[in-house]
């Protein structure tokens, strides 16, 4: 990086514009840059990392860069740094101006500028400047990259600041780690540091998990085994856990096996009881049946034998009911004759009562002559039944037309009634329709009035608050004149009051055989005494500092003031000299009259609907009109046809009645008639077939109750019974001959009489044996099974356990590999001798490339007495790998760089800077620095070792490389022919450039 040229404007302690030629500097390799105390000369370089990174080094730059401002410049002139400088091959320009609170150009007051950024590039082939952007963060981006530095790197690499390295000489290993770890961004590997940590604790927490996991199954494994299992304290992440857990559990699923052994022995033995106990009972329950058997076949026997008389009855009752059988279908088939024979009798009858004169007693073949005479008379009155139909339904025609003519003749009496007012009507909408017009357009002006009007009325509002304002700004301002006039007088007095006294202040400090600090002497033979009422420093003091606060007060009261002042004239123009009622009335009656225009236009929409409304109603009314006119001529050709066909069709009915009223009743006579004659026919015949039937039935029955022996019908009837009854007595006899076979049969069974003979069975003491039997048995079995679970819990829990243990053992092995690299970086693993953290190694390397860089130079500055080495020692109970000596080849010795004199600790410091450079620009991807400054610190050197600083500085031009010098050293620029000379005066400071042919340029 080498810069060509610095064009400053309104910046830090220069009022006016200043151009730097630094390509005119460089020329001769090392130029000085030098001024009084406070004239600027840092604030060239701050200028040159403005520049470049928007911000200027340390405290200086504030929040928006608003200190960055000169005090001195001009009102309207804007603060501006422009750089052109060579990068990466590329020439570029790069222009910044920070945020900037000017005043407003119409009116008073003042407004902000937000900040600016350009960035050209030389096109060497075109010859003429490009532009790259105008955006602050692709241009800060854009000279990162190409310089390869941050801010904090620059202005520690080029800029070269000798009061950090001489700390830097004397600082701490800690102290020396932060400044290393922002140069060389060493923040990565205290990342890697973290990482390993948070990773170790992330691995110890999963091992933990897994050995509370395993310590609770082992829990659960001692809580099932009980006694068998012995589990000492253990606790997540003991070393020995698995192996504890492990042997634990085997010997308590031996211990389980064994208790399951001897449970399988003991429900066998109790197995065999039980049987024993269940055949005991079963033979005593059996000889206990056998004889409640016998007892009760006993009194069944004596039972039947109580009962055989009915058991003879009912067996003589049956018989005769088998015999009856024999007559039971004769007996049905007459029964049914004679229902059949009832119900034709009475069918004939009430059918011949129906009919008139001799027809009632005529036979059945008369009656059904009679009834296909009326069927045919009924036949030929179907014709005549439609022409009467027809007959109706012309009569409703007729009454339709009648009803149409008189709703056409209301269709027309409304048209023509509507039609009348047509003009009238249509003439009142479109005279609204206008009217509401003429409102919309008043509406749409004074519309446009109304903003006006309102922004005067406010602006007049605003105007007479600020002119009531104004009075009070005016006399406050007056006041704060007055008192910091008031409190400017005071001082004033006050300090001629002490000049006038100042001898007697002088005079007590003096002694006896000290010299004067006036006159020089040594002997004070009157010295000035203080008067009454003497003014002291502190007195002037708190004088000067109340006669600040009232030039404050003052500045601030009249700021004030001429805001509202501003404001008032803003609101003034903007509402003019009338008075605020008056733009108040009008503004007023101008909303009365918009919102009365607004509601007369609202009626204009209204009235167009009503128009199209009417236009469609009138069209509706003329077709209607229309439509009745020709319906009418159609109805009095339709009713001339109707009539014609009404006469023809009451003609033909009129022969068809008869004495009839009309063609329909007497057809329903007709069809009445027939209906009745052949019921009447059909009833009689019925009649006389059932009479038949009914004889040959009595004759059946007749011969077949004599087959059966009984000497009558009705004796056969007697004897026969129902179903139900019939059940009933075969289920008695049944029973008996059941009970009878049964009973025989039980006291014919060998096991029955031998078990009565035999003493009687204890049923009771053969169950209590049973139930003890089958208790222990139970008692057996509920051992078997929880020894059975036991054991197969402890196998479950043990094959968890066993995996759980495999599962853990590639965790604790990563936890491990990742503890000790987490404590290898941390510097606490007992491998790490020296305790050094992994950003402390790092540094460490950087720090032996920087102090072996250094050596070169200040082995030079030093004329080969001084070296500089890295030290891996631990110093007190910090950690090693920052620590720094220097080498005097004097005395072969190493010490502390605390034991360095002020001169030598400037050209060490020197020399690490400069190291320190070489090796951030090697970091930086090996971009060129072409221009260096070096900041103070050569007034503490003697000749000898001036010349030898300045020929290392010079051996820095090799390769066209320049070195600026910032320093109050007079001696430099003896020796120093190519200066920029900074000046400071009342307007501000400017800047002198001096060269080897006395050639000054501003």
């Amino acid at each position: 990086m080498r810069l060509h040229r610095l064009d400053i404007t309104a910046f830090g302690p220069f009022g006016h514009s200043q151009s730097v030629d630094f390509d005119v500097l460089s020329a001769a390799g090392i130029f000085l840059l030098h001024g009084p105390t406070g004239a600027g000369k840092t604030s060239v370089l701050d200028a040159v990392c403005y520049a470049l990174y928007g911000s200027v080094p340390g405290a200086r730059q504030s929040s928006q860069g608003m200190n960055l401002r000169s005090d001195h410049a001009e009102t309207r002139t804007r603060t501006e740094v422009r750089l052109e400088l060579t990068v990466a091959g590329r020439r570029l320009e790069i222009t910044r101006q920070p945020p900037w609170e000017r005043p407003k150009l119409r009116g008073k007051g003042t407004t902000i500028d937000k900040s600016q950024t350009w960035l050209r590039e030389y096109d060497g082939i075109a010859g003429r400047w490009r532009d790259r952007s105008r955006s602050h963060q692709e241009i800060g981006e854009e000279i990162t990259q190409l310089l390869g530095m941050s801010r904090e790197q620059f202005c520690q690499v080029v800029l070269l600041p000798q009061g950090d390295f001489a700390r830097f000489l004397r600082a701490d290993a800690e102290a020396r780690g932060r400044l290393l770890g922002r140069l060389f961004d060493t923040q990565r590997f205290a990342d890697v540091e973290k990482r390993l940590a948070e990773n170790r604790r992330a691995t110890e927490a999963r091992v933990r998990e897994g050995d509370a996991a395993l310590l609770a199954d082992a829990h659960r494994m001692q809580q099932e085994a009980g006694a068998a299992m012995e589990l000492p304290d253990l606790t997540p992440g003991d070393p020995g856990l698995p192996e504890t857990v492990l042997g634990a559990a085997a010997v308590a699923r031996s211990t389980a096996r064994e208790y399951l052994t001897a449970a399988h022995c003991r429900l066998a033995a109790a197995e065999a009881s039980h049987a024993d106990a269940r055949r005991t009972l079963d033979d005593v329950r059996e000889l206990a049946r056998l004889q409640s058997r016998f007892a009760e076949a006993q009194q069944r026997a004596a039972l039947l034998r109580e009962r055989e008389g009915v058991h003879r009855e009912a067996q003589e009752r049956m018989e005769r009911a088998r015999k009856a059988e024999a007559v039971a279908p004769a007996l049905e088939l007459r029964e049914a004759a004679e229902k059949e024979h009832r119900r034709a009798a009475d069918t004939e009858a009430r059918a011949r009562g129906l009919l008139d004169g001799a027809q009632a007693d005529a036979d059945a073949d008369s009656l059904a002559t009679a009834a296909r005479r009326a069927a045919g008379e009924l036949g030929a009155l179907e014709s005549a039944r439609r022409a009467e139909q027809r007959l109706a339904d012309l009569a409703e025609e007729r009454s339709g037309l009648d009803r149409q003519e008189r709703a056409d003749e209301d269709v027309l009496r409304e048209a023509d009634t509507w039609l009348s007012g047509w003009d009238v009507l249509r003439a009142a909408l479109q005279s609204r329709m206008d009217t509401a017009q003429e409102a919309a357009t008043r509406a749409e002006q004074l519309a446009v009035q109304r903003e006006p009007a309102r922004k005067r009325l406010t602006a007049a509002r605003t105007r007479d608050e600020l002119a009531a304002d104004l009075t009070q700004a005016q006399e406050r301002a007056r006041a704060a004149r007055q008192c910091a006039l008031d409190a400017r007088a005071e001082w004033l007095e006050l300090k001629e009051q002490r000049l006038n006294g100042i001898a007697a202040e002088l005079a007590a400090h003096l002694a006896d055989g000290e010299p004067c600090a006036v006159c020089g002497a040594t002997e004070h033979p009157a010295p000035a005494r203080k008067a009454s009422g003497h003014v002291d420093r502190e007195r002037e003091d708190r004088a000067l500092a109340t006669c600040r606060r009232a030039e404050e007060q003052r500045a601030e009261a009249e700021q004030r003031l001429g805001a509202v002042r501003e404001s008032l004239a803003a609101a003034t123009a903007e509402a003019g000299d009338m008075p605020t009622a008056r733009l108040a009335a009008e503004a007023q009656e101008l909303e009365q009259e918009y919102a009365g225009a607004r509601r007369r236009a609202s009626a204009l929409h209204a009235a167009h609907e009503e128009l199209r409304r009417i236009e469609r109603e009138r069209e509706q009314r003329l077709a209607d009109r229309q439509q009745a006119a020709v319906r009418a001529a159609s109805r009095l050709t339709r009713r001339e046809d109707l009539g014609r066909e009404q006469g023809l069709l009451e003609r033909e009915l009129l022969q068809a009645r008869g004495t009839a009223g009309s063609v329909a009743e007497r057809a329903a006579q007709l069809e009445r008639q027939a209906v009745l004659l052949t019921d009447a026919a059909d009833a009689a015949r019925a009649a006389e077939d059932a009479a038949q039937r009914l004889k040959d039935a009595d004759a059946r029955l007749a011969d077949a109750a004599y087959r059966a022996g009984f000497d009558t019908p009705r004796a056969a009837a007697a004897a026969l019974l129902h179903d139900a009854a019939h059940r009933d007595l075969q289920h008695r006899l049944d029973a008996w001959q059941t009970e009878d076979a049964a009973v025989r049969s039980l006291l014919a069974e060998a096991d029955t009489a031998t078990a009565a003979q035999q003493p009687p069975a204890d049923t009771a003491a053969a169950e209590h044996a049973a139930a003890e039997a089958e208790r222990r048995l139970r008692e057996a079995a509920s051992a078997r099974d929880a020894a059975a679970h036991r054991r197969t819990e402890l196998d479950r829990l043990s094959r968890r356990a066993t995996e759980a243990v495999r599962r853990l053992a590639p965790l604790r092995d990563a936890y491990d590999r990742v503890a000790r690299l987490a404590a290898l970086t941390a510097g606490t693993s007992a491998d790490n001798e020296r305790k050094m953290r992994l950003e402390s190694y790092v540094l460490a390397a950087r720090l032996e490339q920087v102090a072996a860089a250094a050596s070169l130079r200040l082995q030079r500055m030093s004329s080969g007495r001084y070296t500089l080495v890295h030290s891996d020692d631990r110093t007190g109970r910090g950690r090693s790998g920052l620590g720094l000596h220097v080498v005097d080849a004097w005395t072969g010795r190493e010490r502390d760089t605390a034991t360095l004199s002020g001169g030598e600790t400037f050209f060490a410091s020197l020399a690490l800077a400069l190291g320190l450079a070489d090796v951030v620009t090697d970091e930086a991807g090996g971009v060129r620095l072409d221009t260096l400054f070096i900041d103070e610190g050569f007034g503490s050197l003697d000749d000898q070792t001036l010349d030898e600083v300045l020929d290392v500085l010079d051996s820095l031009r090799e390769r066209d490389r320049a070195v600026g010098i910032v320093s109050h050293v007079a001696d430099l620029r003896r020796r120093i022919p190519a200066q920029l000379e900074v000046r400071k005066g009342r307007a501000g400071s400017s800047v002198r450039l001096r060269t080897g042919a006395d050639a000054w340029g501003g």
